[in-house]
């Protein structure tokens, strides 16, 4: 991986994102790992490992993206960038709903998220 990678404004903002889903995610585990009164799990916890998962994904695809020599495997990794910012967003508007304090943070999420968008859309020009 080259060292201009890690300066990158993309894939800074992807490991800003990896840190925040994190804490967030920490934060809903907390209210969410309890059962529900019928003593099943509250299905919410589940999209919480989700965007956790994907942020986790984001970095190394964007990597893979700008060391990959020929154009065909640079879009398909700039193909999996976007269907995780895609997934990332789906799941949470899905965490929206659930009723846990931790969902006040959603909205910084949704922020940097709609930030990395804007700068995706000038990477995936540049490469």
């Amino acid at each position: 991986m080259s060292s201009s990678l890690f300066h990158s404004p993309l894939y800074q903002k992807a490991m800003d994102i990896l840190m925040l889903t994190r804490s967030i995610s920490a934060y809903l585990h907390q209210d969410l790992s309890n059962l529900k009164s019928d003593n099943s799990e509250n299905d919410f916890i589940y999209f919480s490992g989700d965007i956790v998962q994907q942020s986790v994904s984001l970095a190394p695809e964007i990597a893979k993206a700008e060391e990959a020599r020929y154009s065909e495997k640079k879009h398909k990794h700039i193909a999996s960038v976007k269907r995780l910012t895609y997934l990332l967003n789906k799941n949470i508007k899905r965490l929206e709903k659930c009723s846990s304090n931790g969902k006040d943070y959603l909205p910084l999420l949704r922020s940097e998220l709609k930030k990395f968008k804007q700068l995706q859309r000038t990477w995936h020009l540049t490469l």
